[in-house]
């Protein structure tokens, strides 16, 4: 690897002029996730330095006046001339647009970095700007507002002759992002990621909002083989050991560290130069064919299949599963504009070869795991093949076919799925008052008779025989799991209303587990909403004022006064309105709040665990996190 990192190396492609105008092309968005991932670019420089072998230490703080200091024992952005510019190259990298050393010009061999546009783009979009490089003795320092080169890049003091650094401080532009303050909880999961991702590295996040700042390290010695564990802490582990293949490929770094559980659900995260490629790609696809082959073979030769049973799926070997695949390619090329799936054909052969060629060995030196492990899969598969019969049955048909929809759907007119919503209410009452209130031609109503099946503890054959899974299925219309198809969508909306109460929120959770693990799409396209039915119903002097929180309350309160005059009724129920009320409250396109469901793709982690750890056997893991998070609740009727 070429350790020459000099000013000629910061190659200019084009100017930065365009970045203040169109920010969202450059990050993404101007909402809270395209500002932490400012924070994100100027680290990913950093972090790009400790997988050359140049960095150990990166310090992330948030400052009491909302700017953000990034600080990394790298060797420092080179402060020498570019000769191609005539300017310094730390100015380069922060006022030109992909100006970087990721274009070839033998600053990285890989790199994760959004290909060297990160540093200039921050600079465009905040207030202002002042880096820092520590290098031969010498403090250099130079400060640009909104982009402008506020100074000469100039020495300010001098520092020991072995320091060496940068140190990135911005104040991200209120001009520009709808908001500005940040997250500690969100940089938390994206540091914590990349630490596991980056072996060795340690990144502190500190904020220093707080009277009492608050500091968290994060630094794992074991790397992604700690990131499974991590994973896995709330499920119950099949085997101790977490099995581990690295090695290189041509010039491909391949990572892979997996242990299954004893859920059945598959668990898979994947990286490219750390970079989470939520869609896969080659490098997944050549884990699987990795995982499916090798395991059969095992299972053959050690007589672990009857001659006469079926091959194992690699779905039947992936049941309960957590699986994390990192690799490093000099040149990732990824599909489509949003980065999130790879497509260098070279990646599926190197992990494929070296997956294959190091779990056959692991299996071999452990035949009590491998045999635990095609038990397990055994089992998936009978389970598999129950669930096909029952699937054979659900699967949304044409009418043609004959399949009728679920008999408790009351459906709607209209049959352009764009103007259509589908409301999933719990329980008869509930559900008349919502067939009374809907609009008919665009709402149709689903009542659920009690608590769905929890999928978390149970097997697909299970879930496929759940009546009210079923009705679900049949009526959305997509088919689930392997079978899913988001052109078959009969509802633009997908609309969860239930109490306003702990039973409400549980059924809430229920429906989200289900469609979180079976139809994840829906929820990443956006069609899944939480309804928000009014807490309070306020009558004075025959007017009618409906509060959606305790806030709200106080609010309507103040305004009318408090006396006699006042009577507040507290919903339990959404069967407690009657259907004139539900309309107005909170069916209504016009007058209702709806939430959307949402997955971030650089969390998707963390909501993967939170799944498991709220709904799956473990109870300290779900007492911990209830604890921790009882802070953030608000009107919740016990």
């Amino acid at each position: 690897m070429s350790v020459d990192y000099g000013a000629d190396q910061i190659q200019i492609l084009e100017g930065l002029e365009a970045v203040r105008k169109r920010p969202g092309m450059y990050i993404g968005s101007t909402s809270l996730r395209g500002l932490h991932h400012l924070v994100y670019e100027i680290v990913d420089n950093a972090v790009d330095e400790a997988l050359g072998g140049f960095c150990d230490t990166i310090t992330v703080s948030i400052n009491k006046d909302e700017s953000i200091t990034v600080q990394d024992d790298g060797r420092g952005i080179p402060v020498g001339i570019n000769e191609k510019a005539g300017r310094p190259a730390v100015e380069v990298v922060f006022t030109v647009l992909h100006a970087g050393g990721k274009f070839g010009g033998g600053g990285y061999k890989v790199s994760g970095g959004l290909h060297g546009v990160g540093a200039s783009v921050v600079n465009a979009l905040s207030t202002w700007l002042e880096v820092k490089v520590y290098s031969e003795g010498k403090i250099y320092q130079q400060r640009y507002e909104r982009g402008n080169v506020m100074y000469d890049l100039k020495v300010v003091g001098d520092c020991p002759m072995e320091m060496h650094g940068t140190e990135v401080t911005f104040l991200p532009d209120p001009e520009i992002f709808e908001e500005t303050i940040f997250d500690f909880e969100t940089l938390k999961t994206r540091f914590r990621e990349t630490a596991f991702l980056t072996k060795d590295l340690r990144i502190v996040l500190r904020d220093l909002r707080e009277e009492e700042p608050v500091e968290e390290v994060f630094h794992y010695e074991g790397g992604i083989k700690e990131f499974v564990a991590y994973q896995n802490k709330s499920k119950e582990a099949l085997y101790n050991d977490i099995i581990y293949c690295e090695g290189f490929k041509g010039n491909i770094y391949v990572e892979v560290a997996m242990q299954h559980n004893d859920s059945y659900n598959e668990t898979t995260l994947s990286f490219v130069n750390n970079i989470i490629t939520p869609e896969g790609g080659t490098h997944v696809s050549g884990f699987k064919n990795a995982l499916t082959k090798t395991f059969n073979d095992y299972a053959r030769t050690n007589k672990l299949l009857k001659d006469s049973e079926s091959n194992l799926s690699g779905e039947d070997i992936r049941e309960g599963l957590t699986t994390i695949i990192s690799i490093k390619v000099p040149e990732p090329q990824f599909e489509g504009q949003t980065k999130q799936k790879l497509g260098n054909s070279e990646a599926r052969g190197a992990v494929d070869s070296i997956v294959s060629e190091q779990l056959t060995y692991f299996l071999e030196q452990n035949p009590s795991i491998a045999k635990t492990i095609c038990e397990k899969s055994v089992l998936a598969q009978r389970a598999r093949e129950a669930a096909r019969k029952a699937r054979d049955l659900t699967r949304r048909k044409s009418a043609l076919d004959g399949m009728s929809l679920p008999g408790k759907l009351a459906d709607c007119s209209d049959k352009n799925p764009d103007n259509c919503e589908i409301f999933i209410v719990e329980g008869d009452s509930a559900g008349g008052s919502a067939k009374s209130a809907r609009s008919r031609a665009t709402q149709a109503i689903l009542p659920l008779r009690g608590k769905i099946l929890n999928v978390e503890k149970a097997r697909l054959d299970k879930i496929y025989a759940n009546a009210e899974i079923k009705a679900m299925i049949t009526a959305f219309g997509t088919g689930i799991h392997d079978d899913f198809d988001i052109t078959k969508l009969r509802y633009n909306k997908i609309i969860i209303m239930t109490d306003a109460d702990v039973d409400g929120a549980h059924i809430s959770t229920l429906m989200l587990t289900f469609l979180y693990r079976f139809m994840p799409e829906l929820i990443k396209t956006g069609h899944v909403y939480l309804a928000q039915p009014p807490l309070y119903k306020v009558e004075k002097n025959k007017k009618v004022w409906y509060a959606y929180s305790d806030e709200e309350l106080n609010s309507i309160l103040q305004e009318i006064g408090r006396d006699g005059n006042n009577k507040i009724q507290r919903y339990k129920g959404l069967g407690e309105m009657d259907s004139e009320q539900l309309w107005e409250t909170t069916m209504d396109p016009e007058k209702r709040i709806l939430r959307k469901v949402m997955i971030n793709d650089e969390t998707e982690s963390e909501v993967d665990l939170t799944f498991n750890i709220l709904m799956g056997d473990k109870v300290e893991p779900r007492r911990d996190f209830i604890e921790e998070n009882a802070k953030y609740v608000q009107n919740l009727d016990i």
